[in-house]
């Protein structure tokens, strides 16, 4: 699936990059054509960052406001499907940490498919939407050029989503990959089913987001 189909289809964004240190909260970059970015000129790693710098927080609200969206809850994400499938073709582009290992040890050339699944969110709450939506409106009224000038124009992540990792390979590559997945102490195996000719593998995202729901800075009411 190409990253403008996912984003169509399930009104989410495919994480690059993707590592545990994205938290509720960062901000993001997403131009028309290409993938979101969590780096660009002027924008700070998150709204909360954004905040402080415009002497709006004390230094131990910031740290209060960081450690409550680490600290959200993972839920069941009672999607309509009970998996996203993923094409090969874009898996690595993603930089997955879980992706990576397999596809520099084992290869997904040999996958035959590959899936997130037991889907999760972490979503933003609505006392730290209140907090944050009262904060921009006083950015708004007092200092505009901080806000129309870093945080605007871009988008905030109000939702992240995890799932176990799940691939499907021949028989024939069984022994070669439990060979590799054994060396690798990064790769969390949760279980392995065998299905007539096919072996289906499943490993844990390990508290790693893989998609995210955003919202634009402009447009974000409580």
């Amino acid at each position: 699936m190409e990253l403008k189909i996912f984003r169509n289809k399930y009104n989410l964004e495919l994480i690059p990059a993707s590592h545990e240190n994205i938290i509720l909260g960062n901000l993001v970059y997403d131009p028309l054509i290409g993938e979101p970015q969590f780096k660009h000129k002027g924008m700070p790693n998150s709204i909360f960052n954004a905040f402080i710098d415009a002497d709006l927080v004390e230094k131990t609200e910031w740290k209060k406001f960081l450690s409550d969206s680490k600290r959200e809850k993972i839920v069941d994400a009672h999607m309509a499907e009970s998996s996203i499938n993923v094409d090969l073709s874009v898996a690595t582009t993603l930089g997955y940490p879980t992706i990576g290992e397999i596809d520099h040890s084992f290869g997904l050339k040999k996958v035959n498919k590959f899936t997130f699944g037991d889907l999760q969110v972490r979503t933003m709450s609505d006392l730290t939407r209140i907090r944050i939506d009262s904060y921009l409106e006083e950015l708004k009224k007092n200092k505009w050029d901080a806000y129309d000038g870093k945080i605007r124009r871009v988008f905030m992540i109000t939702e992240l989503y995890y799932g176990s990792i799940k691939l499907i390979t021949s028989k024939e590559w069984k022994n070669d990959l439990d060979a590799k997945i054994s060396q690798l102490d990064n790769l969390k195996l949760k279980n392995t089913i065998e299905l007539g000719k096919s072996v289906e593998y499943t490993f844990d995202h390990k508290n790693v987001p893989f998609a995210m729901s955003i919202e634009m800075v402009k447009d974000f009411n409580a």
